[in-house]
Parts: structure tokens; C-alpha cells; sequence
């Protein structure tokens, strides 16, 4: 099984998911999208094994959330996908992609009705 955590090590939540993944036996392809965000595509893709609207997916309290204007009610899904891009620190986090599915690891253990 392909295991992928889209990762934030300064997160508690997503360490833990992480820890939760290791005892399980998985060792997922870890990717700190911070460092290295998902494209537009790929999240898209994401929102759309997750069942989420962009803005269901975005961190709003991120400074960036507002600063962009990502808050206008106006913009549609592609500006928001797009918003997520330029400023990775408001996806949310973790995100756990395990066959063809996606969870967001909040709590952990809600990653594991996809494994």
C-alpha cells in the first residue's frame, strides 16, 4: 500500500500522525509541503478525495488567509486552490493520501478509516 502525508514537523497533530502511520507498520513517503507545495492539480486532486471546497481546506487564521484576500467570499475555486499554492501555510494539516483516498489527520486517528 501507498502511504503519503503531506507533513508539517513543527505540528503537533501531524507528528503524531506520523507516529500513529509508524505504529500501524507504514512508512509513508513523507512530503513537508511547506517546502515542497502540491501543485494546483495535485490539490485539487486532494480536495477532491477528501470530499472538501477549497476554503474547507484553508488554515483562516494564517495572516496569509487575509493579507491575499483569500477571505473574499468572491473568488472561486481555482483562486483558492491557487491561494494554497502560493502560501502552502494555509493548507491544513496533515493530510494522509492512502488508497485513492485522503484524510486529514485531526484528529490522528481519523487517518486510519482509510488505511
Amino acid at each position: 500500500m501507498s502511504v503519503k502525508i503531506y507533513h508539517n514537523p513543527r505540528c503537533g497533530k501531524s507528528r503524531q500522525t506520523l507516529q500513529l502511520l509508524k505504529e500501524q507498520g507504514i512508512e509513508p513517503e513523507i512530503i513537508e509541503y511547506l517546502k515542497t507545495p502540491p501543485s494546483a492539480e495535485e490539490l485539487d486532486d486532494i480536495l477532491q478525495k477528501l470530499g472538501m471546497a477549497p476554503r474547507d481546506l484553508m488554515r483562516k487564521n494564517e495572516t496569509e488567509y487575509k493579507a491575499n484576500g483569500l477571505d473574499d467570499q468572491s473568488l472561486d475555486r481555482q483562486a483558492l486552490i491557487n491561494g494554497m499554492v502560493n502560501h502552502p501555510i494555509l493548507i491544513e494539516r496533515p493530510i494522509v493520501i492512502a488508497n485513492d483516498k485522503a484524510a486529514i489527520g485531526r484528529p490522528p486517528e481519523a487517518v486510519l478509516t482509510i488505511l
